[in-house]
């Protein structure tokens, strides 16, 4: 999850301390945990997904997070309405979300093949799940009204799938706040990227609600 914050005199992620980076961190717990049992209860099987992990970065670094540009990517957009008002993106690498599919739906996971639609609704209902948790969880620890739309899905570099919210980005600032999402399967790992883009008016709302300004 990546968390933009406007860059100004009254609304700046400098003024988040080491506090503020762990009431986002348990946002980040509390979704992981809550995601992994819906995760569980959809597939009737156990998913488990690391402690999330947090640092502030600039967008100009995203693409490099994400392994370059041009790496193929899958990514899944969502809107945000009520109280916060936005856009929310889940990006894996082709080949890690082609491992979480297999992972999740119990097939081979080194079977490697073009996705199906079956495959790929499953990828839209797992962003689906992790933005519903995420943002519940940030609901419950601001008691803001928040609530994720119907998820879109694309396949593309990661540049082009990043030059969406980089529009957004631009006018706002260019520093974000990443939160890492791992699925783990024995000794398999995957990691994906997951981040909010709250609209310019939700920032003075969002960091009012986390109490980093008054």
């Amino acid at each position: 999850m990546l968390l933009g914050m406007e860059v100004d005199m009254t609304i700046n992620i400098e003024d988040l301390n080491n506090l503020h980076i762990d009431v986002l961190r348990e946002i980040g717990n509390i979704g992981a945990g809550s995601a992994a049992t819906a995760l569980a209860k959809m597939l009737n099987k156990k998913v488990n997904m690391d402690v999330p992990k947090v640092k502030v970065m600039e967008f100009k670094e995203v693409s490099e997070t994400l392994g370059g540009a041009e790496i193929l990517v899958i990514g899944i957009l969502l809107g945000v309405n009520g109280e916060l008002n936005g856009n929310i993106m889940f990006i894996l690498e082709y080949n890690a979300a082609q491992v979480l599919v297999n992972m999740l739906l119990g097939k081979p996971l080194d079977e490697l093949n073009d996705f199906n639609e079956l495959e790929l609704s499953a990828l839209k209902e797992i962003g689906n799940i992790l933005a519903g948790s995420y943002l519940s969880a940030m609901s419950s620890l601001t008691n803001l009204n928040i609530m994720p739309s119907v998820p879109d899905i694309a396949i593309d570099m990661a540049g082009a799938i990043l030059s969406v919210p980089a529009i957004e980005f631009g006018k706002i600032g260019d520093t974000v706040l990443y939160i890492e999402t791992e699925f783990l399967d024995g000794n398999t790992r995957v990691v994906g990227d997951f981040f909010l883009i709250p609209d310019v008016e939700s920032y003075e709302i969002l960091l009012k609600a986390l109490g980093v300004i008054s």
